[in-house]
C-alpha cells in the first residue's frame, strides 16, 4: 500500500483527528502510512465574519476537498458538524470511526449558575436559538477562532461569562478544565454529527476506499447518515437554526430527535422519528418537522 496523503486543515484539533485517522489506518494495516497536507481554508482565513454570514459549513470544507478532487491529496479528513450535508461530485464518504461525545458544552458556568441577563458566546445560530428558548433573559454574543482562541477570550476578558463549543475537541486535545458542563441532548441538540470525524476520498480511488473500509464503524455511519439525512431534506447548514441527534437501538432501529427554530427563539419546534433505514427517517423527520414549523409561522 503506498502512503496515504491527507487533506487537513492546520489548526490542532484538525491535525489531532487526521493523526487520530492516521492511526486508524495504521493500526488496521500497519504498511500503511500517512503524510498530511495543510490546506487554509477561507473559514480558517474569515475569522471576523460569523460562519452563516460567509456561506456556512463549505467554508471549513471546500478547499481541503479541492485537494482531494485534484490529486493533491488522497483522502479528506473533516469533522462532521463543518461537512456540508450535500455531496461533492466525484467524492465519497469512505470512513466514519466510532462517534465521539455528540454534546455541546457549557464553559465558563453552569446553565443554573449563569445569573440573569448573563452575557454568552457562540458562534452558532443553532447554539444560540436553544440558549434563548431556555434562557430568554440571556445576551448573545458572537465569537470565532480555534478551540485555544476562543478559551483565551473566556479566560483573559470579561467580554463573557460564559462561551458554548463542542465538547468532543476540549477531551481530544486532553484540556483540563474544572468549569466545563457539557449539555445534556435533552437541553441542547447537536449540530448533525458533531462528535464524528468523517473521511472523503475519490469514488474511483479503489485501493483507498479498501483500505478506508477497515476503519468505518457501522453504527457511527447509520446514525450520522440518518442527521445528514435531515439536514439535507432541510435544505440548510450553518446558515439555519436546527439540530438533530439520533441514536440506534440493540435492534438496529434508530431514534432521531430534531429541531428547527427562528434565530431569536420565537419559533422553536421539536419532533422525534423512528425507523430502519437511515436516510429515510432523518428525512422523515425534516419534513415532518418543517410543516410544524411552517404552520407555526
Amino acid at each position: 500500500m503506498p502512503t496515504i496523503k491527507a487533506a487537513t486543515r492546520g489548526s490542532v484539533l484538525a491535525r489531532w483527528q487526521t493523526e487520530h485517522v492516521a492511526g486508524l489506518l495504521n493500526a488496521a494495516d500497519a504498511s500503511i502510512s500517512v503524510d498530511h497536507l495543510v490546506v487554509s481554508t477561507e473559514g480558517d482565513r474569515r475569522t471576523d465574519v460569523p460562519i452563516h454570514e460567509i456561506g456556512g459549513k463549505g467554508v471549513f470544507a471546500k478547499e481541503v476537498q479541492n485537494a482531494v478532487l485534484d490529486g493533491r491529496a488522497d483522502i479528506a479528513v473533516h469533522s462532521g458538524k463543518d461537512l456540508p450535508s450535500v455531496a461533492v461530485p466525484g467524492l465519497v464518504i469512505a470512513a466514519i470511526p466510532e462517534r465521539a461525545d455528540a454534546r455541546d458544552a457549557l464553559i465558563g458556568c453552569s446553565l443554573e449558575q449563569l445569573p440573569e441577563f448573563a452575557i454568552v458566546a457562540t458562534g452558532s445560530v443553532r447554539r444560540r436559538a436553544q440558549l434563548l428558548y431556555l434562557r430568554p433573559d440571556l445576551i448573545m454574543a458572537d465569537i470565532r477562532g480555534n478551540v485555544d482562541t476562543r478559551l483565551g477570550r473566556l479566560d483573559d476578558t470579561d467580554d463573557f461569562d460564559a462561551i458554548v463549543m463542542a465538547s468532543a475537541p476540549i477531551d481530544r486535545l486532553g484540556l483540563q478544565r474544572d468549569d466545563v458542563f457539557a449539555l445534556p441532548v435533552d437541553v441542547m441538540l447537536p449540530q448533525v454529527a458533531q462528535g464524528a470525524l468523517i473521511v472523503e476520498c475519490r469514488a474511483d480511488d479503489v485501493q483507498t476506499l479498501a483500505a478506508l473500509a477497515a476503519i468505518d464503524n457501522a453504527a457511527s455511519r447509520r446514525v450520522v447518515e440518518a442527521e445528514r439525512a435531515f439536514l439535507t431534506e432541510l435544505g440548510g447548514d450553518c446558515d439555519l437554526p436546527a439540530g438533530a441527534h439520533a441514536t440506534l437501538e440493540s435492534n438496529g432501529m434508530i431514534t432521531i430527535t430534531g429541531m428547527l427554530a427562528t434565530e431569536d427563539a420565537e419559533i422553536v419546534c421539536y419532533h422525534l422519528e423512528r425507523g430502519d433505514d437511515p436516510v429515510a427517517v432523518g428525512t422523515r423527520l425534516a419534513q415532518h418537522i418543517r410543516s410544524d414549523f411552517e404552520s407555526s409561522q
